[in-house]
């Protein structure tokens, strides 16, 4: 079946709006990381579950909001100046790649109507780079999750968070099927643009 310009760039278009949902819901929820306390012999011990976004924690339906902008950091040890600042890293990142996205898809309207190869490829360069960021900002966040358990392991030792479960949530896993949808967004686009390359149309004239 001979895939056509028209349906290449209404894919794109699909996977371009999916990609921007995903990634705003993803920054809007609090299920990035999820800390759950096994029932089984913590009656002595403290509740620790506790399920985070990017700007808040929510703990027993107690809602605290992280503003890794407004620290004391004076007050903060190395590492954890380290962690606060790889948080602040995350939260400029990731919003960014959604800002990115809104004016990607804009692009990628006025590229497609205008069948233009130099723009659809353009586009297509633009969505790569924000891919990168949500890539970067994801992987970023990963490291800094595990670096933060490694430094809570440190503080308060092994036994404490012997019926702790870490895990990370379902809001991670949107910020993942935005990366993927960006990336194929993109090579739809390249496609589109080779396609207008070799299948020219005229200009209608109104």
């Amino acid at each position: 079946m001979k895939v056509t310009f028209g349906s290449l760039v209404i894919t794109a278009g699909i996977c371009g709006i999916l990609s921007f949902a995903f990634l705003a819901t993803s920054l809007g929820t609090e299920y990035w990381y999820i800390i759950e306390m096994n029932p089984t012999n913590t009656s002595d011990i403290e509740d620790m579950s506790s399920h985070s976004g990017l700007w808040s924690i929510n703990e027993d339906g107690k809602v605290n909001s992280i503003d890794s902008f407004r620290a004391d950091y004076s007050k903060l040890s190395e590492t954890e100046l380290h962690l606060l600042n790889m948080h602040s890293a995350i939260v400029v990142v990731l919003p960014l790649s959604l800002i990115l996205l809104l004016f990607g898809g804009i692009c990628g309207l006025v590229s497609s109507l205008a069948r233009s190869t130099v723009l659809l490829t353009g586009t297509a360069s633009y969505f790569f780079i924000c891919s990168l960021l949500t890539l970067c900002g994801v992987s970023l966040y990963i490291i800094y999750s595990y670096q933060a358990l490694a430094e809570t392991e440190r503080l308060v030792g092994l036994e404490a968070l012997a019926y702790v479960h870490t895990s990370f949530g379902w809001s991670l896993g949107l910020a993942w099927l935005s990366y993927g949808l960006e990336l194929l967004t993109a090579a739809l686009l390249l496609t589109a643009a080779r396609r207008a390359k070799l299948h020219p149309s005229s200009p209608t004239v109104a």
